[in-house]
């Protein structure tokens, strides 16, 4: 049996209303009754980890099941199509989805989530050039705030929102050729957000649909979106004109648009042939650049296997701070040393980033 328990996300809504449920007017008071500290029941009301007694014995004083309530560990299932397991540390090809490999932009997240965590929510953009590190932020923000504590680095800060549990994030790809289609887009925005689609998922039907049952905090991260102004025809000035529609007059405030792009919005849309008002409800930039030396040195010093000074060093030169550039020499560095290998990892390394020697430039 695990030592402390926390309450599944899916039920902290359930968890809080029961306090007043059952006749107690303060968190203090409920404490006092049970005999724990306040910041026991403040763990426990905000899904918290908190010793497995007080788990239970609060758990029943409100009436619950505590074993339904607290969060589950999916169990393992043997599946012999899976060869990998581990995680690799250092990514270079792929965007970081998972928040403990991400590091860095401590700035502008949080003036991200200082937008969003107030009514009305508010848009943003996120602009840098490519392989900076836009879809992995977008994922980061999307991840973070309900993420267990357990599956993230020590300190890491994961508290940006004071009710993360009632957000819903939905992440659009305009890679994906299915985005293409109007009609799939706005089906998949419905789906994700719990909502019945109708027969015919037209933009009129869609607006009414929205309009009338999204009452909670909700973020729509649009990714790629210079593709989709290019090269997706459906998506026009009446589609992007209905969503910033939605987002400033027919949702209470509760909706909010974060794309990321290579430039603004304004000259984005004007170099793509749209002169749509969507792209000018963007307030806030985030522009992306090089990593600070300081977030620079804790990716290097999250590798497993710890980095001899000088080849630390060698890295901050080298990579200029540029995310990707970091990810590659420091996978060449670690494969060196888990291999024992006494050959010069350092210049494969400089043969892995020569092709992407262009981003230094622009």
């Amino acid at each position: 049996m695990a030592r402390s328990l926390r309450v599944a996300v899916e039920y902290i809504p359930q968890v809080k209303s029961a306090l007043p449920l059952n006749g107690y007017p303060s968190q203090k008071a409920f404490a006092t009754d049970v005999g724990v500290s306040v910041s026991t029941v403040k763990n426990f009301l905000s899904g918290k980890p908190v010793d497995y007694l007080y788990f239970v014995e609060i758990s029943e004083k409100l009436g619950l099941d505590w074993q339904e309530i607290a969060y589950k560990e999916l169990e393992a299932q043997p599946n012999h199509n899976l060869a990998i397991e581990e995680t690799s540390p250092f990514l270079s090809g792929s965007p970081i989805t998972h928040p403990r490999y991400f590091f860095g932009r401590q700035k502008q997240l949080k003036r991200l989530f200082n937008l969003l965590k107030r009514h009305p929510l508010q848009n943003a953009a996120i602009i840098g050039k490519g392989r900076i590190g836009k879809t992995s932020l977008l994922h980061y923000l999307k991840n973070i705030t309900t993420t267990p504590v357990e599956e993230l680095r020590p300190g890491q800060k994961y508290d940006w929102l004071p009710k993360p549990e009632i957000y819903k994030w939905i992440f659009v790809d305009f890679q994906d050729p299915r985005m293409a289609s109007r009609e799939r887009f706005l089906s998949y925005i419905l789906e994700n957000l719990g909502m019945k689609v109708p027969e015919s998922c037209d933009l009129d039907n869609f607006m009414d649909v929205v309009s009338d049952n999204l009452h909670n905090p909700t973020v729509i991260l649009l990714d790629e979106i210079g593709v989709g102004l290019q090269r997706c025809p459906e998506l026009d000035d009446e589609f992007w004109e209905s969503l910033r529609s939605l987002a400033t007059n027919q949702t209470g405030g509760n909706l909010a648009f974060i794309l990321a792009t290579h430039e603004s919005p304004i000259e984005l849309a004007h170099h793509t042939g749209h002169s749509s008002p969507f792209f000018n409800i963007f307030g806030y930039t985030a522009y992306l650049g090089a990593l600070s030396e300081k977030e620079a040195r804790k990716l290097i010093t999250s590798s497993p296997i710890s980095f001899a000074d000088e080849d630390v060093e060698w890295i901050l030169e080298k990579s200029q701070c540029l995310p990707l550039f970091l990810q590659i020499l420091c996978r060449e560095c670690l494969f060196n040393l888990e291999d024992g290998e006494t050959d010069n990892w350092r210049e494969e390394g400089l043969r892995q980033i020569e092709p992407f020697a262009h981003l230094l430039s622009e």
